[in-house]
């Protein structure tokens, strides 16, 4: 018979060896290699900030989706954020050692030199 403390540690070590099966690595890019261009209005107007992106990434590194987690403050920066970074060709991420396709988190930050 189990007791409650045995029955949770085997539910734990089952939960770990779960997690552990299905690894998960999530997709890159070389952000040296992958620039927005500036928008215009947003350079005449000064603006500045930091825009927060998800990508859902295939297994061949293209984007399938994306999403805007939290904006700059700015909606130029943020559709030339999520434009430029989608474009870019990504590192696929993987499940268990294989490509797969993968959701990934950007932070993009926008800053007058």
């Amino acid at each position: 018979m189990l007791t409650s403390t045995r029955l949770m540690s085997a539910i734990g070590a089952l939960l770990v060896c779960g997690a552990a099966a299905a690894a998960e690595v999530p997709a890159s890019f070389d952000a040296a290699k992958c620039k927005a261009e500036y928008p215009k209005a947003s350079l005449m107007n000064e603006e500045q900030g930091t825009v927060s992106m998800s990508f859902l990434v295939g297994p061949d590194g293209s984007v399938v989706e994306s999403k805007l987690e939290k904006t700059s403050g700015f909606k130029n920066l943020d559709k030339a954020a999520i434009k430029s970074i989608s474009a870019c060709k990504f590192k696929p991420g993987t499940k268990d050692g294989a490509p797969a396709q993968t959701w990934t988190k950007v932070d993009y930050a926008w800053k007058l030199d």
